[in-house]
């Protein structure tokens, strides 16, 4: 069937093609030139126009009515203003499209080519340029006025009833974390960040974890340095040399210093060291690049060290210390949960790029900022439960997403929301794990 459409289609294009090279072919025998236009010309052309018009304002309105409202329905308190405000907006874009298009339709119609008519010659009308500038320049400030009203209420600071929840982002999930009953979130440093510590909460534990971990690290990394073979054979010759006068450098043994007797026993030593490491044959051979990188490697190993013993607790105005707050957080991954009717501040944070945590059913879109925290505050006020019935979808979930392309996997950057009761939410936030460094 499709192939038999296909056919009709081709053959009815070859056929038009066909019938337009015979009605070529006619106007030449006739004597009539392809630039010459009539004046029957210009009115079939002007009325087409004026089809035109009907048929693509019918097809318009049609669209509008059978696909109706193109956003899916509110479900926070400041989500009825963003859609007053779209709803603004798309008036004035309507308003203006159907302005506009009337009078290019309409205009081809009635200023169709006429031999007794003369077209006037206007070279400038300052009260024309007047409107076109200052009716466009009031419609936007008016546009700009109220849209910065609209996002002042959703972006200004919550209460200090407010339920806090952090939002962290990286390629390619979300993370959400819960302060725990003392309402503060503890301090991060991206320092400390562990698959078990994906947030890089600081706690004392984690420090001294994270220190453990560095410094067998860089032990291991350091021993094997310290048994590369031509690196082992150099020292060997430099120690042989200074224990015999040479001073290891080929210098005239008058001018060397003999090594002090404690120094002499630190020398043999250590090349007895040496010695044992080479007999054994564990000693390893290495590229100079490679043994290069690996010093690189514990260099930066090092710096990173250096800067988790860098991170100093500071005491809050009761006494607690910053790496304390952070014990009781809960850390959630997978769907996250929220109260209907309280007020909800995000926080997003990112660890890599920028993404963009849009949440469609609350009208509610902010970016996450590698190093620079982002603030959004909504009202659930329809749950999950009554939302499914509203759309006759017992499958439906309020979902965030990634609205930024940030790499090869973002279209997996998702993570369900459920709104519920508070009764229910207490009891589903006391079943989420508590974070402590001893989880790591």
């Amino acid at each position: 069937m499709k192939l038999l459409i296909l056919l009709v289609i081709v053959v009815g294009v070859i056929a038009l093609a066909q019938l337009a090279k015979i009605y070529q072919l006619s106007a030449r025998l006739r004597g009539h030139r392809e630039e010459e236009i009539s004046e029957a010309d210009t009115r079939m052309n002007g009325a087409l126009w004026i089809v035109f018009m009907i048929v693509f304002y019918a097809t318009t309105i049609w669209q509008f009515v059978r696909y109706g409202d193109y956003l899916p329905p509110s479900a926070s308190a400041h989500g009825e203003s963003v859609d007053t405000l779209m709803n603004f907006n798309l008036a004035i874009i309507i308003f203006v499209f159907f302005v506009v298009n009337t009078l290019l339709f309409i205009f081809p119609y009635k200023y169709r080519y006429n031999k007794n008519r003369k077209a006037l010659f206007l070279l400038h009308d300052s009260k024309l340029e007047l409107i076109w500038t200052v009716v466009p320049s009031i419609v936007l400030a008016v546009i700009i006025i109220f849209g910065l009203k609209t996002w002042t209420e959703m972006t200004g600071p919550a209460s200090d009833e407010a339920i806090r929840v952090e939002l962290y982002s990286k390629q390619f999930d979300w993370t959400a974390r819960y302060s725990g009953d003392d309402g503060q979130f503890g301090a991060t440093d991206f320092n400390l960040i562990t698959p078990s510590n994906p947030l890089g909460i600081i706690t004392e534990q984690g420090v001294m974890l994270a220190n453990g971990k560095l410094t067998d690290k860089i032990d291991k990394l350091q021993a094997t340095l310290d048994i590369e073979k031509a690196h082992l054979l150099t020292e060997k010759a430099e120690i042989e040399a200074t224990l015999h006068g040479g001073g290891g450098h080929g210098h005239d043994v008058s001018h060397s210093h003999e090594p002090s007797s404690e120094h002499t026993a630190l020398l043999e030593s250590r090349l007895h060291d040496i010695e044992t490491v080479l007999s054994s044959g564990e000693a390893l051979v290495m590229t100079q690049a490679a043994y290069e990188a690996k010093e690189d490697k514990i260099y930066r190993l090092e710096r990173h060290l250096q800067r988790i013993l860098e991170l100093q607790p500071y005491d809050f105005s009761d006494g607690r210390s910053s790496w304390e707050v952070g014990k009781d957080d809960r850390i959630v991954k997978g769907e996250f949960h929220l109260p209907i009717g309280r007020e909800i501040e995000f926080i997003f944070r990112s660890r890599d790029v920028i993404h963009s945590a849009f949440m469609p059913h609350f009208r509610a879109q902010m970016n996450t900022v590698p190093g620079l925290p982002t603030r959004f505050k909504i009202t659930p006020t329809i749950t999950t439960d009554s939302m499914r019935t509203i759309l006759d979808n017992p499958d439906f979930n309020y979902i965030l997403l990634c609205n930024k392309i940030c790499g090869s996997a973002h279209f997996n950057m998702a993570m369900d929301i459920v709104v519920e009761s508070q009764e229910k939410y207490d009891a589903w936030l006391a079943e989420q794990k508590v974070y402590t460094a001893e989880q790591n």
